[in-house]
């Protein structure tokens, strides 16, 4: 389904985007105590093999919050999106001078992907655009 959003979907967006934002700082500052913990054991391995296995950790815990911050930052500008009533526009459309009546991002891809700010289509776009 596709077309304007009502009070109530952006109502139940709003509070979805919210409780994404609320485990996303919950999962970084977890990752953040975990990587920061001078008590924590693994911290001096006694084996060059436990080295190696220490740094692959520290890597993956690394790699994990960095794309939990991106992630965190795509919702809260969602939410800024929802409080400006452009929630649920398509940035790309809109950007090549489609009419915002004809710029809706499909209601069940808002559901799957809530911090969407492309449509479908737009997002292969961009997608095959990096692949190149």
């Amino acid at each position: 389904m596709t077309g304007m959003l009502n009070k109530k979907d952006l109502a139940q967006y709003r509070a979805l985007l919210v409780e994404y934002q609320w485990r996303l700082r919950g999962d970084v500052q977890h990752l953040t105590d975990g990587a920061l913990d001078p008590g924590h054991e693994s911290k001096s391995p006694t084996h060059m093999a436990e080295l190696g296995t220490e740094t692959f950790d520290q890597d993956l815990t690394l790699g994990v919050m960095e794309r939990d911050q991106e992630l965190l930052g795509e919702v809260s500008a969602a939410i800024k999106r929802v409080d400006a009533g452009a929630y649920g526009q398509c940035e790309r459309c809109l950007a090549d001078g489609k009419a915002p009546s004809k710029c809706w991002i499909p209601k069940l891809r808002l559901k799957a992907i809530p911090w969407a700010r492309n449509c479908v289509e737009c997002e292969r776009k961009r997608e095959r655009s990096y692949s190149h």
